[in-house]
């Protein structure tokens, strides 16, 4: 798998969701583009969205429109993401090596325009993913994409990918119709043109199409009359973007049926007429100490990691994250192939930190805790977090000097590998245990520790198993593998999975949190 640099992209996003949710912007009308006679359902969120265009797309509020616009090959059943199933393609069959990817298409899809899905349609939209260059460019780094007849499409890569079939779910890879697209402006390299156009129409297969869209106020979908699956319960969905504090009042007052940026102090006492789905995120926050000696002469003492390891209360950490939030025993989410079980999980041994602390030489030291200080994850502010870290720690001897920054300042200091001790989250790019391969020496956030390739060969050589390794079962050990070497010699301690709160009306049913892009509209009901 190719490894790209985006927790900075991750973690901007964020950035861009608070910002979007500090502003708000002027409140769209709760009737904008209502349906006269169907069924519409009116979703708050605080906007993290740049395109319709599903090849731009990596947002979290354009990945549900692209989700319910454009068909990909294989996607998830609800919320499981540990097996791929197929969507566009009736089948698929990874080769024993890892390298070739074979699906078959299913037969009678077709566009919003009624026109038929060709293998020739879907090797164009993944070849323009890939050689546009844009934001999810990185998913398929190093795939050729070719038709092998009418009806089968071959995914090849130089090494092993056993990743790829959890990748083609995602939104981006979302298949369009070429024709329609090269009409507009559209062509598989850096000139591509056609992004103007699918801001304001979709040229994709899914149950919805959009209507209207305003990248800073509202995105108007209506049901896509010409598709070929089941129709879904509503025939407009309105996603508007509104501040957390209005989408409260919104769906207490029944002005939206669904609030999907609430915090868990925002979520409590909720009137019994509403629903709250509580579960934890796929985001998991963690503490990094740097290796880089230059940076510190304390963070890369093995025996301090532990102490700090051992020192760190989780229950504590819980309480601040609020139901619904759960222990990180390691650096993949619970949702994933190769999570750890929660009994893997590190509890509080204060004696054992201090102790650690006593083997590694180190007297009273003293560390700088860098974190963004206006960047939240679920609703929850880093703040809180540090000043508990600060405090557990001091009962073990170590002071830490806490140093919040402006997210842009602090970015800049993690992606250099400067800071001594960081506070941060991991968003997954895609739901495959491949993506945590980044906190390896020599990998991305490896690097963003200061550790460097070559100073860790058991890890590094268990990670370079795990990523060429195929079958589940399989995956799984040798990623659980990974993680208890990680958690038992890295130099990143796992704190939490915080709470996705997600409010809906008592009418909506069938909502499931999914990582990727958040919630399916087309799989809501309504009674």
């Amino acid at each position: 798998m190719a490894t790209r640099s985006q927790t900075a992209a991750v973690l901007l996003a964020g950035a861009l969701a608070l910002a979007a949710c500090g502003s708000g912007g002027s409140k769209p009308s709760a009737s904008g583009g209502a349906a006269t006679g169907g069924k519409t359902l009116v979703i708050d969120t605080s906007f993290d969205l740049k395109t319709g265009d599903p090849g731009r797309t990596y947002e979290p509020t354009g990945l549900i429109i692209g989700k319910a616009a454009y068909e990909t090959l294989l996607t998830f059943d609800g919320a499981d993401v540990t097996k791929p199933v197929p969507a566009l393609a009736e089948s698929y069959e990874l080769a024993e090596d890892g390298k070739t990817l074979t699906l078959k298409l299913k037969q009678g899809a077709v566009f919003a325009d009624g026109s038929p899905i060709t293998a020739d349609d879907v090797v164009f939209s993944l070849t323009r993913v890939r050689d546009m260059k844009g934001t999810p460019s990185f998913l398929l780094d190093g795939v050729d994409v070719a038709k092998d007849g009418d009806s089968t499409i071959k995914l090849t890569s130089k090494t092993a990918n056993p990743a790829l079939p959890y990748i083609l779910p995602n939104p981006a890879l979302g298949i369009i119709n070429s024709k329609a697209a090269k009409e507009h402006g559209a062509t598989t390299d850096a000139q591509d043109k056609a992004e103007q156009y699918l801001n304001s129409a979709s040229l994709g297969s899914g149950p919805y199409v959009i209507e209207s869209f305003n990248v800073s106020s509202q995105v108007v979908l209506k049901a896509n009359p010409k598709y070929y699956g089941t129709r879904p319960a509503y025939d407009k969905v309105v996603i508007r973007n509104v501040e957390a504090a209005t989408q409260k009042l919104n769906v207490q007052r029944g002005d939206s049926q669904i609030a999907l940026n609430l915090s868990g102090d925002q979520v409590t006492g909720m009137p019994g007429t509403l629903q709250v789905k509580k579960t934890a995120s796929a985001n998991v926050i963690f503490l990094l100490a740097n290796q880089d000696s230059a940076v510190s002469k304390t963070t890369p003492n093995a025996k301090f990691v532990e102490a700090v390891r051992k020192g760190v209360d989780y229950a504590g950490l819980l309480e601040l994250a609020g139901e619904g939030s759960t222990q990180a025993p390691g650096v993949i989410p619970s949702q994933l192939l190769g999570a750890l079980p929660p009994e893997a999980a590190t509890k509080r041994d204060v004696e054992g930190a201090k102790a650690a602390l006593a083997a590694s030489g180190l007297s009273n030291p003293s560390v700088k805790l860098e974190y963004p200080s206006e960047l939240t994850v679920n609703g929850l502010s880093f703040q809180p977090l540090a000043e508990r870290i600060q405090a557990n720690l001091k009962e073990v001897g170590i002071t830490v000097e806490l140093a919040p920054a402006p997210v842009t300042t602090a970015l800049d200091n993690y992606r250099k590998g400067k800071e001594e001790m960081g506070l941060w989250y991991w968003g997954p790019d895609y739901p495959d245990p491949s993506d945590y391969l980044a906190f390896l020496p020599g990998k991305t956030v490896g690097l963003r520790a200061g550790w460097k390739p070559g100073t860790a060969e058991d890890i590094e050589a268990a990670g370079e198993k795990a990523a060429s390794t195929i079958g589940d079962e399989a995956r799984k050990a040798v990623y659980q593998d990974v993680q208890n070497k990680l958690n038992a010699g890295g130099p990143f301690v796992p704190l939490i999975q915080p709470s996705q709160n997600i409010v809906t009306a008592a009418s909506v049913t069938g909502l499931e949190y999914h990582p990727v892009w958040t919630v399916d509209v087309a799989d809501l009901g309504v009674k």
